[in-house]
């Protein structure tokens, strides 16, 4: 608070200010929303300490996560480097179909052994943070996370993303306990390592920050970003060691508005939002069927095999999808195979996680915004020429993102960082991003995390 005291305008408040007397007005800065106060996570020198240990801490583990999946592609598809999913499409049908059933074998083995004898400890981020104080196992995260990043390598139709952000979170958990970290303070640690982890493996550390603040804690208060921003700053920079500085999606087009693509952002918008409402749900329904106990011996190398034969045909469909959506960026691809990957990419991710397995669907979301906004776009530009099919796929994967995270800031600034371009048409993704997660909110509320929550906590 602020108060007047000896006849001077003394300032007292949390953190106290350097300069003790008010501006000339008399008024006070913490009329100011978001700079009020610490609140219940006191940003303690202990804290910032905390900060700077968890965004190292995610950093090096997200190094260790991506060379460990580098290391299952090169073992799967000899991949090296370059387009993956042409390093899959190099091999036989046979060998495809039985890397990922050795994929399914390995991870039903594994996630069987450590969901039965660490069945104690958490290693689910989102509903730690939301359900619960944030107390999260490093012991089961850690397995977790190494048999999820393998079995995305031999071709897990599942995103990268879920183990360096649960992988961020423990190292936070841990280091609360270490440093005797209040509860509020803890949470708030572990939400900034989860963006952290998402920040540093795709070198996105403004889209990591707003990804913590809007996703994981639901709040731009000040006290919230500056951790958020510092966490992920730090973690991005540690990851440097081992992964790229670059664009995750390089060589983007500067794509330029256009009045077509301002027009298109709008119906766009709407086709995306109810479809997303939609694949929405089919995450949730596949979460909440998902195989458990010993039926993940035969659910989930049965699951695997299905996805692997469809991969004869399509092995774009391989991993999370990363290659997918930078050749639509790029504006690659007919419109008979936009329509089917669009279509197919949420069910076999649908498929891979009802058959138990544990990983993200940040990237197969996105990478189903892009193809479709590219084939959206393929039919408009018969209508309405002139226009790159690429920028519609940039637009696409805003809105589907944006809206399935229930994040439009989020999903704009990551779509922005992933592909260092997008600027110059911001206010078509902005129109359409805003109307699919209106139409989302306003339908259903669900988002591809809150969906996911496991069923002992109805709300």
């Amino acid at each position: 608070m602020e108060r007047k005291q000896g006849g001077e305008n003394e300032r007292l408040r949390v953190p106290p200010p350097l300069i003790k007397k008010r501006i000339a007005s008399g008024r006070g800065a913490m009329e100011q929303p978001n700079v009020t106060h610490d609140g219940e996570a006191a940003l303690t020198p202990v804290f910032w300490v905390a900060i700077v240990l968890t965004g190292i801490a995610t950093g090096l583990f997200g190094d260790l996560l991506m060379w460990l999946l580098k290391l299952a592609e090169r073992a799967a598809f000899n991949y090296r480097s370059g387009s993956y999913q042409n390093a899959v499409a190099a091999t036989s049908d046979l060998h495809r179909v039985a890397s990922l059933v050795i994929a399914g074998v390995i991870g039903a083995v594994s996630w069987y052994l450590i969901r039965r004898y660490l069945k104690k400890e958490k290693s689910e981020i989102d509903d730690a943070l939301w359900n619960g104080d944030g107390e999260l196992g490093l012991r089961r995260s850690f397995l977790t996370s190494i048999v999820s990043e393998i079995v995305i390598g031999l071709g897990a139709s599942v995103g990268r993303e879920a183990a360096p952000k649960l992988m961020g979170g423990a190292s936070g958990s841990v280091l609360s306990h270490w440093l005797h970290l209040s509860p509020a303070q803890k949470r708030l640690l572990v939400a900034c390592g989860g963006g952290a982890g998402l920040a540093a493996v795709y070198n996105v550390p403004l889209g990591g920050a707003i990804f913590t603040a809007e996703v994981l804690l639901g709040s731009f208060a000040l006290p919230t970003v500056l951790p958020a921003l510092a966490c992920s700053l730090i973690a991005t920079m540690v990851a440097w060691l081992y992964l790229p500085s670059g664009a995750t999606y390089a060589d983007i087009p500067a794509y330029r508005f256009s009045a077509s693509l301002m027009v298109w952002s709008v119906l766009a918008g709407i086709v995306i939002g109810l479809l997303a409402v939609f694949y929405v749900r089919l995450i949730g329904w596949a979460s909440h069927v998902r195989a458990k106990g010993a039926s993940i011996f035969w659910a989930m190398p049965l699951a695997f095999l299905v996805v692997g034969v469809i991969g004869i045909w399509y092995p774009q469909l391989f991993g999370n999808g990363k290659d997918m959506a930078h050749e639509a960026f790029l504006g690659v691809g007919g419109i008979g195979l936009l329509f089917a990957l669009f279509a197919l990419k949420p069910f076999v991710t649908a498929l891979t996680l009802g058959s138990g397995a544990a990983g993200g669907v940040f990237t197969p979301f996105l990478s189903t915004g892009a193809v479709l906004g590219a084939f959206l776009g393929s039919l408009w530009i018969h209508m309405w020429p002139g226009t790159p099919v690429g920028a519609f796929a940039l637009i696409g994967a805003a809105a589907m993102i944006g809206a399935s995270m229930q994040a439009p800031l989020a999903g704009l600034v990551l779509v922005a960082e992933l592909t260092h371009g997008g600027f110059a048409i911001m206010i078509p993704m902005m129109c359409a991003t805003l109307i699919a997660t209106f139409l989302v909110r306003h339908i259903d509320g669900y988002s591809i995390y809150s969906a996911r929550l496991p069923g002992d906590n109805p709300v």
